[in-house]
């Protein structure tokens, strides 16, 4: 059952009197990547002012947060449909803000669905640069037109004045439009990075059902069939539960009670670590977010698992046509990690799965091949840091 969403409080103005950059970062990844582009260019510039619609990450980076996006996030149509007053409301509302507080620049990090449409009102609208206005629109991370939609690509150079991309490829994609767009490094291939999640062959299995609620709520149960149907197989084996917020944290124990007292004392939960420390895995089941990449870097066998409701699922197959969900296997072009998605997503193949990434050494050998690729791919030198591009479009 899908709960609706609910929005109490307006906005607050700058805290400064002014906002130099209003972020706007919808999802758990934008807003750690998000986080990592302010901290960096708040380092370099102290007196920015930044204000944002994001989550915790941003807060804690040195932005003013408006209103916690993070914790609204939803996936798919029926899922939109169900809470369309909330986002309405929230959109409505950010636009009332910027019309008041006229930040000098809005940078949207991708959550496409909502940042388009927002970068269209405010061209249509005469605030945006492109409309007349004053206001210079950035777009930090793409939506993956490479993958679909891909006439996007125009609508953006419409609307936008600068686009900052994260795969050196997306430059070629969007070079055939008059979008200035810089390549600035994949967040995860920075230097400086350090990956959540590490091999090691004989740690448990890792079970990342993702970051937002209502696709959680439909992976993790079934996550937890499969790793109940391993543990007829291995007895003694050990799971851990990677979780992005308390939030999430409250949904998975739900789950994990009507689990049986074996199944529930076998599996420990721990945050996702903050401080660059990483959590050992020896397989994995993942969602097809972000942490999915996280694990083919890291080199982890294992499988994507993906269900939706049922209606998101069949709208879904009509309007996207893409070979995989998971990002690395969309890069690398082949099913390196095997996807288990809707009806094919059932508990016994998936224990099947994780018994022979724990007992066939070569899947292991594979996944750290895919993973060298993956870096490889990632490693282009960038043409700016993202900070960079942000402050010298600031200025």
């Amino acid at each position: 059952m899908l709960k609706t969403l609910s929005l109490e409080n307006n906005f607050s103005p700058p805290t400064m009197g002014k906002c130099d950059v209003l972020l706007i970062a919808g999802e758990h990844s934008g807003d750690e990547h998000a986080a990592r582009l302010i901290q960096g260019a708040i380092k370099k510039y102290p007196g920015l002012a930044v204000c944002a619609l994001g989550g915790k990450a941003i807060e804690t980076a040195g932005a003013q947060l408006l209103f916690d996006l993070t914790a609204s996030s939803v996936v798919g149509v029926v899922e939109v449909l169900k809470n369309y007053r909330f986002f309405k409301n929230i959109f409505e509302k950010t636009v009332a803000w910027i019309r008041i507080h006229r930040p000098k620049t809005i940078c949207l990090v991708d959550y496409p669905g909502f940042n388009l449409r927002l970068a269209q009102r405010l061209v249509d609208e005469g605030i945006a640069r492109k409309g007349g206005g004053k206001i210079c629109l950035l777009y930090y991370i793409s939506p993956q037109v490479w993958a679909w939609k891909k006439n996007r690509r125009f609508k953006m150079a419409e609307l936008l004045d600068s686009l900052a991309v994260i795969f050196p490829f997306e430059l070629t994609v969007f070079a055939d439009t008059k979008l200035p767009v810089t390549y600035v490094g994949h967040p995860f291939a920075q230097a400086d990075y350090r990956l959540p999640v590490r091999y090691q062959k004989e740690a448990p299995t890792l079970l990342l059902p993702g970051s937002r609620k209502q696709p959680v709520c439909r992976i993790f149960p079934l996550m937890l069939q499969a790793w109940e149907h391993f543990l007829f197989l291995q007895p003694n084996a050990r799971a851990v539960v990677v979780y992005p917020t308390e939030a999430i944290r409250v949904v998975l124990e739900e789950a994990m009670t009507g689990c049986s007292k074996k199944v529930a004392d076998s599996i420990e939960c721990l945050p996702i670590p903050m401080n660059g420390s990483a959590i050992d895995g020896g397989s994995a089941l993942t969602s097809s977010g972000t942490m999915s990449l996280s694990v083919a870097l890291a080199g982890i066998p294992g499988a994507i698992v993906y269900r939706a409701h049922p209606m998101t699922y069949f709208l879904g197959r009509m309007l996207i046509d893409i070979p995989y969900l998971g990002i690395a296997n969309l890069l690398l072009d082949t099913p390196a990690w095997p996807e288990f998605i809707q009806g094919d997503a059932s508990p016994e193949p998936l224990a099947k799965m994780i018994r022979s990434c724990r007992t066939q050494t070569e899947l292991a050998e594979k996944a750290g091949d895919f993973s060298a690729q993956l870096m490889s791919m990632l490693s282009a030198q960038a043409q700016e840091t993202p900070q960079d591009w942000l402050l010298n479009r600031l200025r």
